[in-house]
Order: C-alpha cells, then structure tokens, then sequence
C-alpha cells in the first residue's frame, strides 16, 4: 500500500505528474495496475482542484508583492508570463483541443498543473478546463506508459 500512496503523491508533483509518476513505478518494479490507477488518481484530482484553487494563488502572490514574500511572488508570477508564452500557440490556435495536447505532451514545462494555469490565464471556462485536462493527463499517461513497457523502442 506504501508504493500506491508513493505513486500517488509523486502524480501531484508540478511537472512530474502521472507521467513520470508511471515511468518511476515502473523502473522500481511496483504492480502495474496500482501504479496506472495510483498515476490517474492524481491525474483525475488536479484536473478537478486546479482550476478552482488557481485563481485564489494568483490572488494570494498578487498581494504579496509587496511583503517580505515579494521575491516569491516575483518567482511566481515570471513562471506565468513563461507559461503565457509556451501555451498561447497551442490554446489561441486550437482552443480545447490544444489545451488536451499541451498538457498531454510529456516534457517538463507542460502537464495537467501547467496546462491549468494556461487555462486560467486564457480564460477559458471550467467546464472546458476540466475534461481538457483530464484527457490530456490521460494521454501523456498513455504515452509515457508505452515506451516504459518496452512495447516500443524509442531507440
């Protein structure tokens, strides 16, 4: 049960997410369908919270700008303006659909916890938000998970 929980908590990390949460549990031998179901877990919990909580974050590091916690909140709001540049391509030309493949892809930079923002800072609606996320978290999921397998050989 240790092994599900690990999964699991790894799945919340920014960046790392189900994706990499697979690759781990995989290369450390734990059992293939805890890990899946440990890694969707996670995926199924940020798609569901982020887009609720991030608009409260934004609030928070806006009010702290001016406290001792403005270096932090500086941090903070550089990544949004890094994660305005990496998604706008993707979301302003496809919308929902780009949003699904952005956080689908699985290199550091994208993911369910970025692709959220994205959504926040594009102002695209909850009910899109979530499913957007939730598939594509899914699919970088799928798409880790093949390789790791060994069933294809990337080189």
């Amino acid at each position: 049960m240790n092994e599900f929980i690990y999964i699991f908590l790894l799945s919340l990390v920014p960046t790392f997410e189900g994706r990499y949460a697979i690759v781990y549990g995989i290369g450390r031998g734990y059992p293939l369908w805890g890990t899946l179901l440990a890694a969707f877990l996670g995926v199924l919990l940020l798609s569901l919270v982020l887009p609720f909580v991030l608009p409260l974050i934004d609030v928070l590091m806006l009010k702290l700008e001016g406290t001792f916690l403005g270096r932090f909140a500086e941090l903070y709001l550089r990544y949004v303006e890094r994660v305005r540049k990496k998604a706008h391509p993707y979301i302003e030309k496809w919308g929902f659909i780009g949003l699904v493949i952005f956080v689908a892809i699985p290199l550091p930079g994208t993911g369910v916890w970025t692709g959220s923002l994205a959504a926040y800072i594009f102002g695209i609606e909850k009910r899109k938000t979530i499913p957007a996320l939730l598939i594509g978290g899914l699919l970088s999921i799928l798409i880790t998970l093949i390789p790791s397998l060994g069933i294809v050989k990337l080189m």
